[in-house]
């Protein structure tokens, strides 16, 4: 592809794209990582497997907020009894809670890795500079800047190809799934399957997509409302570039831990510092910065996002106004959400809980709490009342069920062993 066409295609990229690179917060780097230590090659079908149902989901979000003009919330409150929206805002808000805790705890913890100040000094620091930027700037802002943090996550790529793993192995354990009845096993599978298609990103793709029309001057749902099928296909390729990127690097740390820290014996990781040893053959000495700069670059990509679902499912259940664009003085109430889901996340960092096991908990609690909203997204993007002309064609139907169902019994065969 030319360097001119290349350029047009990332321009052309836009909620999709961010979506995946959030996707990629540090709970899913700990999620990854403690996956890959613990079961090696064992987990790599899981990126492979989990490809088509995030792509689906996100997909579904993505048509749902270009179709209606509104956010996932908004359509939930005009078409269903407000116990199911209020249900839906509940189980969105608690699982992004504790999301951002783990967050802004594998944050600290590896930044005091690399400076040697205790993390709980640096909590209160990451909450207090995501707050300031959301409430001066904007996200688009700050994912124009930190976004360049994450490409440091590509370190695991190529780590990968340094160490030299068995790639027929590879190959096979890629193709071949292989589940263990184990408690263990199972939640690990909760685990990946929650951080990657987690509750947080549907209401924000679905919200996202409203921000980008009315970016493009269309501030009524009358103006809103519809999509062409060329807005729809590049809406498509939005998605799967973004869900591709974001499996591209899950599939690479979890090849790079096992080649690594599994291969050496080491299938349990406790800290931040066991978790970056991962980057040692890359790096050296240098694989805790590296380490660190990706989970300071996720986290302030992603603890915006999961505030912002949480502010944006509330003040569409509510009917305020919501917008990131929009300074603080002409949406108090949406900011004030924001600012408590981040608050009250920051808090949880004084219990003193382990950051890797929170930050994997965190991911597992996603997954158990994910597939009732699949459930209502699938609902609502098979419905002419909501979609009119414009529902899941069966395919993407098909995958949205598919996607609920495995969710939940992957959840059930956790409990039962």
């Amino acid at each position: 592809m030319k360097p001119g066409r290349l350029r047009r295609f990332f321009d052309q990229l836009g909620p999709g794209f961010i979506t995946g690179a959030a996707d990629d917060d540090p709970s899913g780097i700990a999620t990854y990582s403690v996956s890959g230590a613990a079961l090696g090659f064992g987990a790599l079908w899981t990126a492979l497997f989990s490809f088509p149902m995030m792509v689906a989901v996100q997909l579904m979000c993505a048509r749902l907020g270009m179709v209606t003009g509104r956010g996932l919330a908004a359509v939930v409150r005009r078409r269903y009894p407000r116990w199911v929206l209020w249900g839906a805002c509940l189980l969105l808000s608690f699982a992004n809670v504790i999301n951002i805790g783990a967050d802004l705890m594998g944050m600290a913890e590896a930044t005091h890795m690399v400076t040697g100040i205790h993390q709980l000094w640096w909590t209160p620091f990451y909450a207090l500079l995501i707050l300031i930027l959301l409430f001066r700037t904007s996200y688009r802002t700050i994912a124009r800047v930190f976004k360049w943090l994450t490409l440091v996550l590509f370190a695991y790529v190529v780590t990968a190809f340094v160490v030299k793993p068995d790639w027929g192995i590879v190959l096979h354990s890629t193709l071949l799934p292989e589940v263990h009845w184990s408690r263990e096993s199972l939640s690990i599978l909760v685990g990946i399957l929650g951080t990657s298609i987690s509750p947080y990103l549907f209401f924000w793709q679905a919200a996202e997509e409203v921000e980008e029309e009315r970016a493009e001057g269309r501030h009524t749902v009358a103006q809103r409302k519809g999509a062409t099928d060329d807005e729809l296909k590049r809406t498509r390729v939005d998605v799967l570039v973004g869900m591709f990127f974001s499996n591209l690097v899950m599939y690479f740390i979890i090849l790079t831990t096992a080649a690594t820290l599994h291969a050496h014996g080491i299938t349990q990781i406790a800290t931040a510092s066991q978790a970056a040893e991962a980057l040692r053959p890359l790096a050296g000495d240098g694989a805790y910065w590296l380490f660190t700069l990706g989970l300071i670059g996720t986290g302030i990509l992603g603890v915006p996002v999961l505030a912002g679902s949480s502010a944006f499912a509330i003040a569409e259940a509510m009917a305020w106004g919501a917008s990131l664009d929009r300074p603080p003085r002409l949406a108090p109430k949406f900011y004030g959400v924001l600012g408590a889901a981040v608050a009250l996340g920051m808090l949880l960092n004084f219990f003193r809980l382990d950051a890797v096991k929170m930050l994997f908990w965190s991911a597992v609690v996603n997954g158990v709490l994910a597939p009732p909203l699949i459930v209502l997204v699938t609902l609502l993007t098979g419905d002419r009342r909501v979609m009119g002309d414009r529902v899941n064609p069966p395919l993407l139907q098909g995958l949205g069920w598919i996607t609920a169902g495995v969710m939940t019994a992957a959840a059930i065969a956790m409990f039962v062993a």
